[in-house]
């Protein structure tokens, strides 16, 4: 349908008249609309103001715990603030790595037990197997010499030694972390229970004594350090699975000395291993070791150790029986 429109002076009018159609009564001012009944009863908005504040503070405290879990948030200790000041030239681990590589000190993965703390057999997450030594914690926490002994400690390298990988300083626990060697102590190949001694040949025994004497004269001759071991025996002398010798824990006996003596020469080591002089006398030099050595040597060539009870509350020596039976021949 069309209409006819005409423009005038360019302008355009529209009009709309109403036809009398609809209604003109006005709505009431106070209307309003209806509420729509929810189903269940509605929630206030206190409560949920409420969960929301409990949810934010449940949180924060699991986050908390997680961060003091992992040491964030834990304050330092002195030994890990000297720690950080020191330049280790090995690996620096966490607590929660080694727990998680011993199965937080399983005693099913304990390999040992020496003059300085438990040892525990572990492995990395790239499947590296370690030996973890946990030093006791004694009077050296927050020494700092302590720690500058194990840094230079740290910086020996020899194939007769057994290397120093690594090591964990957090709060006062003092984690050492070594080479794992496959056939453990010679002490025990030599006269462990029958099911961990291993039959050493000939030339093997001599191999292994001529390991020591190398690691023993790079620690007197050849490291920067001059180390004198003072408690050479067999439980301190491991193999690798080639039945190759090494010596563990150079250089601690020094660092186990009790912080209020006046001697640099305590006499530390074990009776029937430790030379008389130093023995009755304190008289420390590296001869002690070479005398030590002479002991663990008749051990592997007689293949008994070198004390060990008898009937009747006696004590067998071995270097006691070569000596009556030299003298006797």
């Amino acid at each position: 349908m069309s209409f006819p429109v005409t423009i005038t002076n360019r302008k355009l009018e529209i009009r709309l008249l109403w036809a009398g159609k609809g209604t003109q009564a006005l709505p009431q001012r106070d209307f309003t609309p209806p509420k729509e009944d929810s189903p269940g009863g509605g929630t206030s908005i206190g409560a949920v103001v409420g969960a929301v504040i409990a949810s934010t503070v449940v949180l924060v405290l699991l986050i908390g715990g997680i961060l003091w879990w992992r040491g964030c948030l834990r304050p330092k200790s002195q030994m890990e603030k000297d720690f950080k000041n020191l330049d280790f030239q090995i690996s620096s681990f966490s607590l929660r790595q080694i727990k998680v590589a011993t199965d937080n000190f399983d005693p099913a993965n304990k390999i040992g037990e020496g003059g300085f703390g438990p040892v525990y057999k572990g492995e990395m997450n790239d499947g590296t197997i370690i030996a973890v030594k946990q030093l006791s914690a004694k009077s050296k926490q927050g020494n700092r010499e302590f720690l500058n002994e194990i840094a230079r400690i740290s910086a020996l390298q020899h194939p007769h030694l057994v290397k120093l990988s690594g090591c964990c300083v957090e709060g006062y626990q003092l984690l050492l972390v070594y080479e794992y060697l496959e056939n453990n102590s010679l002490a025990r190949a030599l006269f462990g229970p029958p099911e961990t001694q291993i039959r050493l040949d000939w030339p093997t025994r001599l191999r292994i004594c001529a390991g020591r004497a190398r690691g023993l004269a790079y620690l007197h001759e050849e490291s920067r350090l001059k180390i004198v071991y003072r408690d050479i025996k067999a439980t301190n002398v491991l193999l690798d699975k080639e039945l190759n010798a090494k010596i563990s824990d150079f250089g601690l006996a020094k660092l186990d000395e009790e912080e209020n003596t006046h001697m640099s020469t305590r006499v530390a080591g074990t009776y029937g291993y430790m030379a008389p002089e130093y023995a009755m006398r304190g008289h420390l030099t590296d001869k002690a070791d070479v005398y030590s050595f002479g002991i663990v040597a008749l051990e592997i060539v007689h293949g008994r150790s070198n004390t060990s009870a008898r009937s009747k509350g006696e004590t067998f020596y071995l270097l006691d029986w070569v000596s009556y039976y030299l003298f006797h021949l």
